[in-house]
């Protein structure tokens, strides 16, 4: 079995897939920190969702991973149709989960220009609890909040800024009908930061794509229901 790759989107981090890595028969799991976030916070952050994926390809190359399976999340959603599109041959089976082709995010809970101006005003600490906790249906309240609160406090004001800019300069819905991958969508039906109309328009754009809805579940249902997240990844790799 190929392995089968994490990618987290905006202040994420390869330790929020705890629930996940290796928890597949036959798959290595690899869940990797863009630069800026989780493990790499420490690095310079990146602009672009094209030089994310860039930057993970290349590091699944210097790994000696050449060809597996892909989980994107979130802004790692983006990355990973970057990813698939610049090197279509490496990527077995793709996942897009809690993610869309737009990055401006029209319905999101706020928009980009007032999460720039609020963490500018607030601080990194502060807009990472403040932004982690809408991905949960119970926010604050959410057993796992605290953990994804902690991954994303590890992300500079300079790295969250970036990350803002590289998701509403991008869009890839012209993209879509071009990869070739078999491909599966997830989503939580109470997700705040991507509406329905995201969500259908990868469905029904991407050949072949199966769709997976998650009942009372917010942004990120993969700490929410990881028993259910796991059991439908699971179907979909074993097909």
């Amino acid at each position: 079995m190929i392995p089968l790759v994490f990618v987290h989107g905006l202040m994420g981090g390869s330790a929020q897939w705890q629930g996940q890595v290796g928890r597949f028969d036959g798959h290595e799991g690899i869940a990797l920190d863009l630069p800026g976030f989780g493990a790499n916070a420490h690095m310079e952050p990146v602009a672009s969702i094209a030089a994310f994926a860039d930057w993970a390809l290349a590091e699944l190359s210097a790994r000696g991973v050449t060809r597996f399976d892909l989980l994107g999340h979130s802004m790692g959603g983006m990355v990973a149709q970057e990813m698939v599109l610049r090197a279509p041959a490496r990527v077995a089976r793709l996942v897009l989960y809690g993610t869309g082709a737009t990055g401006i995010l029209p319905g999101r809970f706020e928009t980009i220009a007032a999460s720039k101006k609020r963490a500018r005003a607030d601080g990194a600490a502060a807009t990472a609890r403040r932004i982690s906790a809408t991905w949960f249906l119970k926010n604050e309240n959410s057993a796992a909040f605290e953990g994804c609160a902690a991954i994303a406090q590890l992300a500079s004001v300079e790295a969250i800024q970036a990350g803002l800019d590289a998701m509403s300069a991008w869009n890839g819905a012209h993209q879509l009908a071009r990869i070739e991958a078999q491909t599966l969508v997830v989503w939580g039906d109470r997700d705040r930061t991507y509406p329905w109309a995201q969500t259908h328009d990868l469905w029904q754009s991407i050949a072949g794509a199966q769709l997976a809805v998650i009942p009372g579940c917010a942004h990120a249902l993969h700490l929410e229901k990881p028993d259910l997240f796991n059991a439908v990844l699971d179907d979909f790799l074993t097909q």
